[in-house]
């Protein structure tokens, strides 16, 4: 199937559930990176309408790396996408992404509660490496959408202790789920998913 546009992906499963999960990328990648093709793949099979999505600076809708001040139009990208979703499903949908674009998506739910009806974070990016003490918290108090976590043993942003405290910010309750010696890359998708596309899905 060709990408239609060029920036996204669709995934139509055979048997569909009626569930629908909009994905997107890091900083470094777009939506052809390979852990969000494995992670879209396992959702596709159990059902799950599936697309996999380029943030604002992919599409050079701005010039230059996300910034703080230029993040919104990369949250307003997640938006339209998961309106497009709610189109095409009659189920509930989620919002995903892998670090910047998991990072953009908490912020994206925490500034509009109700828009999604759940989270799925891959390696978010809880502060730069080796810079603890600048955590990417700030709106996690007022994060009340479900949430789910995935977490590598040996990621740099952040260890599983630290993400554990962090995650206590979140008044929703979410649930971290831990990837045995896996970095910020997660082994681009090469874990087992049977764990995480049950919880969305059970």
């Amino acid at each position: 199937m060709p990408d239609q546009p060029s920036h996204e992906f669709l995934h139509v499963p055979e048997h569909p559930s009626g569930i629908g999960l909009v994905l997107t990328h890091g900083a470094g990648s777009d939506h052809r990176a390979q852990i969000l093709v494995t992670v879209a793949n396992a959702f596709c099979d159990a059902g799950v309408r599936v697309v996999r999505c380029d943030l604002a600076f992919r599409r050079k809708l701005y010039s230059g790396p996300p910034t703080p001040a230029k993040s919104p139009a990369d949250r307003a990208v997640l938006r339209d996408a998961v309106l497009a979703m709610r189109q095409s499903v009659a189920g509930p949908v989620w919002l995903s992404g892998h670090s910047y674009g998991g990072r953009q998506a908490t912020m994206l739910a925490a500034e509009e509660p109700g828009l999604v009806d759940g989270l799925l974070l891959f390696s978010y990016p809880l502060h730069p490496p080796g810079q603890p003490h600048r955590p990417r918290t700030e709106h996690f108090p007022s994060l009340t959408t479900r949430a789910i976590f995935v977490h590598g043993t040996k990621d740099d942003f952040g260890t599983p202790d630290e993400m554990q405290s962090a995650l206590a910010l979140v008044p929703s309750n979410p649930q971290l789920l831990i990837v045995e010696r896996a970095g910020h890359d997660l082994k681009k998708g090469k874990f087992d998913m049977h764990p995480v596309v049950s919880a969305i899905t059970s």
